[in-house]
């Protein structure tokens, strides 16, 4: 499955990497929901696609957190 190679790949990254790819993420989220505003996106579930991601990633930060 895709979601499986992603975790197993946001839990090999350090704190350092998890933080740069959120801010990515969270920068791809907001071009996404301007091209939703304007009437240019394409693929509207890409949107629901990065917010899972988000969330994915801020739950690897939490749980090397707490370990």
């Amino acid at each position: 499955m895709k979601t499986n190679k992603y975790l197993e790949e946001l839990q090999s990254k350090n704190a350092a990497e998890l933080a740069a790819e959120l801010v990515s993420a969270k920068k791809e989220l907001f071009n996404l929901r301007f091209q939703n505003a304007t009437n240019q996106l394409d693929n509207t579930a890409r949107i629901k696609e990065v917010r899972k991601n988000i969330a994915r990633i801020q739950t690897v930060m939490n749980q090397k957190a707490n370990a």
